[in-house]
């Protein structure tokens, strides 16, 4: 498309001394400015209101619906980048936790590795329901859940169900906690989550 000098009054070429023609050209100018406007002052509200993949990666809340989460089944949700497992423990597994406790590194949860109020032996809010970050705390791999009676040499013949580490063999219990003479050096971590209602977490907020 050619281009065509502005006239001396500052008038598209064919429009000088039409007045119709000048206030057709100043509407149009000034639609157009508004338009520009406008569009400077929606895009930021509109982003404003949509969910920020930015805010999600510096650690926005993720609400998971557990409802339909079974005895025994895992659960498993991205934050900050990081896999999270959230397990709803039988009666079962709850009375196996006691009873490894002399095989634990820490088992009263003494490093900081969860919230206050995880700071127990179940290492949750509720006790059937585990929320932990799914890393090992050696060098970053993901563990696997291997579930008790399980014949693996990597776990022994006292396992009680937990999760194994295949990369350099580190293992720990269904409440997430590290084997004594294992690589990790921590129990896994568990991240700040609480209940919204009944069956809805909210993982990587505990604000009331």
């Amino acid at each position: 498309m050619a281009l065509h000098p502005a006239t001396p009054n500052g008038s598209l070429p064919g429009t000088q001394g039409n007045p119709s023609a000048e206030r057709r050209q100043l509407v149009l100018l000034t639609a157009a400015t508004g338009c520009v406007a406008a569009a400077g002052v929606a895009v930021p509200l509109v982003s404003s209101l949509a969910p920020s993949e930015r805010a999600r990666a510096m650690g926005a809340g993720v609400e998971v619906d557990i409802s339909d989460l079974p005895p025994g089944g895992v659960k498993t949700v991205e934050w900050r980048g990081k896999p999270v497992w959230i397990m709803r423990r039988t009666p079962e597994m709850l009375a196996a936790l006691p009873q490894q406790d002399a095989a634990l590194a820490d088992p009263a949860s003494r490093k900081d590795q969860q919230p206050e109020y995880a700071r127990n032996p179940q290492r949750s809010i509720r006790p059937e329901v585990f929320v932990t970050v799914g890393i090992c705390t050696h060098l970053g791999c993901s563990p696997t859940a291997v579930p008790a009676g399980t014949s693996n040499p990597s776990v022994g013949d006292q396992w009680q169900g937990g999760f194994f580490c295949p990369c350099h063999g580190s293992t720990f219990d269904l409440a997430g906690r590290v084997f004594k003479n294992k690589p990790a050096p921590t129990n896994l971590e568990v991240p700040p989550h609480r209940y919204v209602s009944d069956t809805r977490l909210l993982i990587g907020d505990d604000a009331a």
